[in-house]
């Protein structure tokens, strides 16, 4: 309640004793606001923010300095979505921005190649069962991010056409949109189903959860569908998946209970990559597989094919590594931290070898996951 102006004399005084406790009643309740809701509290403008970088929309992140990139060899274990931030690099709507990830120890990580592609518990060091989703587009808006696959450490970027940073021209996408990280879509890989080769990038993902994901957040989904849409003659499939902590999630096993439970949610997907590059001038896209959403079964299928593609793309370049160092005049491990395949970025040789472990891990659990949908 707002109070009254100052009087002269002791009403004056009365009325800046009531200021000063008015004051020190909004600085402990927005403290222990804060505090409740796992936010930080600033005194000096009562302003409350969300704790951690990844919580926060890339709007609304502070661009840091341009700063060198620290990772690679440094990696101890695998990463979690629990011990990861956010660096920004450059402004707000520039062509240079970047969003990087960074882990515990302050180190720049790839969220396409250091990143896990099942959870993984940092209290157990065991995964749990979930996928990581890597969000690049939040839902209800339109700037095009994506992960910049050709450059070192696979920063978060905004594409850009000709010189101008593109945004869906259609609108606002209606799910959060991004990838899972160790997969790739060969272009030299013809599905039987399908009949073209990938799109060279990683495996798409559409979350259809409640909460806005933000950008360059990781969250634990798990899988239910995919759609194949046909870009420009390429395969670019699009995985259905739902957040681990979505009321929905629990109800929510497979393709069907979704068409059963959520009418509508799978055509408004389907209709919105038929029509978004329709603005640009460009006809409507098209699906193959008669424009159904396969199983949970089938995507599994598709996830094994492009996490070995991934595999093979690094372990292609690390071999690649070996022979030019081998092939040098001192016999000296290539220096060159980054190898370019297909024009993407890959992780150098040594910070590959320490990622091996949980390489195995991962292909392990998808295909334990796999067995699982076949019996189910």
């Amino acid at each position: 309640k707002a109070l009254a102006p100052p009087q002269p004399g002791s009403e004056g005084r009365r009325f800046r004793s009531l200021r000063r406790h008015h004051s020190m009643f909004l600085l402990r309740t927005g403290a222990l606001a804060a505090v409740v809701l796992g936010l930080s509290f600033s005194p000096s403008t009562n302003a409350i923010a969300p704790l951690r970088a990844t919580l926060a929309p890339a709007s609304a992140l502070s661009a840091a300095p341009l700063a060198p990139l620290r990772g690679g060899a440094s990696m101890k274990r695998a990463l979690s979505h629990e011990n990861l931030s956010n660096e920004v690099q450059g402004d707000n709507d520039t062509l240079e921005q970047r969003i990087y990830a960074k882990d515990e120890e302050n180190e720049h990580r790839s969220l396409w190649h250091d990143l896990p592609l099942f959870e993984v518990d940092i209290k157990t060091d065991k995964p749990t069962g979930f996928v990581n989703f890597v969000c690049e587009i939040p839902k209800f808006t339109r700037k095009k991010f994506e992960i910049a696959t050709k450059e070192p450490m696979n920063p978060i970027k905004q594409d850009e056409k000709k010189g101008q940073l593109r945004t869906f021209k259609k609108g606002d996408i209606y799910f959060n949109y991004g990838c899972f990280p160790r997969t790739w879509e060969d272009p030299d890989f013809v599905h039987p189903d399908v009949g073209v080769g990938g799109d060279n990038d990683p495996l798409d993902v559409c979350e259809i959860g409640l909460r806005q994901i933000q950008t360059c957040q990781v969250r634990p989904v798990k899988v239910l569908g995919v759609l194949c849409m046909i870009d420009e003659g390429e395969a670019d499939w699009k995985v259905i998946a739902i957040d681990k902590e979505d009321p929905w999630a629990a109800i929510l096993n497979d393709i069907d209970d979704v068409q059963r439970l959520l009418p509508g949610t799978l055509e408004t997907v389907r209709e919105w990559f038929r029509t978004y590059k329709v603005p640009d001038g460009k006809p409507e896209n098209t699906f193959a597989l008669g424009e159904k959403f396969m199983d949970r079964a089938f995507t599994l299928s598709v996830m094994h094919e492009t996490h070995r593609a991934w595999a093979r793309l690094v372990k292609g370049t690390i071999e690649k590594q070996e022979e030019d160092a081998k092939d040098s005049k001192d016999q000296k491990p290539a220096s060159k931290k980054f190898t370019m395949k297909r024009n993407l970025s890959v992780p150098a040789m040594d910070a590959m070898k320490q990622v091996e472990g949980s390489l195995l891990e991962d292909e392990a659990r998808l295909t334990e996951a796999m067995n699982k949908a076949a019996i189910g």
